[in-house]
């Protein structure tokens, strides 16, 4: 296409998004002035937008594209299939090979006896799906009063009236939506930086742990059905919590008999290193494990909810002629399980933990020197997942307000370098393809501190500092 035809056709396209494509998440004041931007192609994990411009996509799309993008195999996998059969009902007593496949592969590679898998779309209604199974087996069990849901302050379970209802990130609950807020409770963030108060490790974690014992105390544990973790907040600020805080809160859990469920939409398939992190990482072996994103490495939409032989065998009890009424449409595509056993074949030959758990390493050491900058307050963050925080002051640890958007001014000045950083109001968040290259992460640390050492001129010159 010839140059001036291309910039028509992108200006245009440009338009007619911004007049119909409503964005989740989308800002409406500032979109109908700055509309969006055009990604046009990927490769490994550079992303360039219609205009020809190359950005480092240091956000792997959303915590998602793991083995990096344009895989040939990939493409050549997905088309077999779609040539083959596209599609085939999932309900009742109907499967596909692909489906089969995977629900036995992902049984063998989660911990412990999670032994059954339920599929669905994505990360949202993975957590959806394990919420209608949780409330499944209590009733089941003749414990009709022990449906309430305990999950944590700034956590994010997705965007299913049920998800965003246990979800505890304020800024995901604005007055205009509504949400479940009589069964489902919410416990302290265990971000030390904000919260732990200057106690130890220890201090900390024995709090947290109280914490949730008494919640449960505190409704009745007859009523509790289920404690809802990701083993690492992810759009909560990449919160690594205390050490041991996962073991001992399922002790605490155990004692009550309230399950628990963890989160790998993001720490799962390789993001920390491992094909599941509850227990490779944070000695933890949970009841339900729900993922999504890296099982295809976000080349088709894909959530599992993998759930112990223990609950199958009591929603399963013959004799009582129940059946389980979940389930959507694409529940076990052929086609996206096709996609999902590719992305692991290729994270199995190509040994893409342990180029994750070097270069992981190597992102956490080179991030931790912004420490020196002025407005970062904290880096944080453990191997592939990552996240700086922006404060007005060091030693208060005060935050900048809310309406100046400071992790926006980074991200934009990033944006015209050629690296892409995910901004949540004071934070900057990074989770990159799985594949980057030191190489990769040395530009993206330089690039980051470059455009933070800009913002912060800005904010002097406006008087913010």
């Amino acid at each position: 296409m010839e140059p001036q035809s291309q910039q028509n056709y992108a200006k245009a396209l440009w338009q007619k998004d911004k007049e119909h494509h409503l964005h989740p998440w989308q800002l409406f004041d500032s979109f109908q002035e700055e509309g969006a931007m055009i990604m046009d192609r990927g490769e490994g994990a550079w992303l360039f937008d219609i205009d020809g411009n190359r950005y480092l996509d240091s956000v792997g799309g959303l915590w998602c594209t793991n083995i990096g993008q344009g895989r040939k195999e990939m493409a050549d996998a997905v088309s077999a299939q779609i040539q083959k059969m596209a599609y085939a009902s999932p309900f009742v007593d109907m499967t596909n090979a692909p489906a089969a496949e995977l629900a036995a592969k992902l049984a063998n590679l989660a911990p412990g006896n999670l032994n059954h898998v339920m599929f669905s779309c994505g990360g949202s209604t993975a957590n959806d799906s394990a919420f209608r199974l949780i409330q499944f087996y209590q009733n089941c069990r003749g414990k009709h009063d022990k449906k309430h849901i305990i999950a944590r302050d700034a956590s994010y379970h997705g965007s299913t009236y049920v998800s965003m209802s246990i979800g505890g990130k304020k800024a995901d609950h604005p007055p205009e939506f509504d949400y479940i807020t009589d069964t489902i409770h919410h416990i302290s963030s265990p971000n030390a930086y904000r919260y732990g108060n200057g106690r130890s490790n220890e201090q900390y974690l024995d709090f947290l742990v109280d914490e949730l014992e008494q919640k449960i105390l505190e409704i009745g544990a007859d009523k509790v059905a289920a404690f809802f973790a990701e083993p690492v907040l992810g759009a909560g600020g990449v919160v690594v919590p205390p050490q041991g805080y996962h073991r001992r809160t399922q002790e605490v859990c155990k004692k009550y008999d309230v399950l628990y469920v963890s989160d790998e939409v993001v720490t799962a398939f390789g993001r920390l290193g491992h094909w599941f992190a509850s227990e490779e990482v944070f000695d933890l072996q949970p009841d339900i494990i729900t993922c999504a994103k890296g099982i295809t490495s976000g080349y088709l939409p894909l959530g599992a909810t993998i759930f112990s032989s223990e609950i199958y065998d009591v929603i399963s009890e013959p004799g009582h002629g129940r059946y389980f009424s979940n389930g959507y449409t694409y529940s076990g595509h052929p086609v996206s399980c096709v996609a999902a056993l590719k992305n692991i074949e290729i994270m199995e030959r190509e040994n893409i933990f342990e180029h994750v758990k070097d270069v992981g390493q190597y992102f956490e050491q080179q991030l931790h020197t912004l420490n020196d900058l002025e407005i970062v307050g904290e880096v944080r963050g453990v191997s592939l997942m990552q996240c700086v925080e922006f404060v007005a002051n060091k030693e208060t640890r005060e935050v900048f307000p809310d309406d100046l958007d400071i992790s926006k001014v980074i991200s934009n000045i990033a944006d015209k370098k050629g690296l892409l950083v995910r901004p949540i109001i004071n934070l900057n968040v990074m989770s990159p393809p799985l594949v980057i290259t030191r190489e990769q992460i040395d530009f993206a640390v330089t690039t980051l501190r470059e455009s933070i050492v800009e913002a912060t001129d800005q904010l002097k010159q406006d008087g913010h500092l």
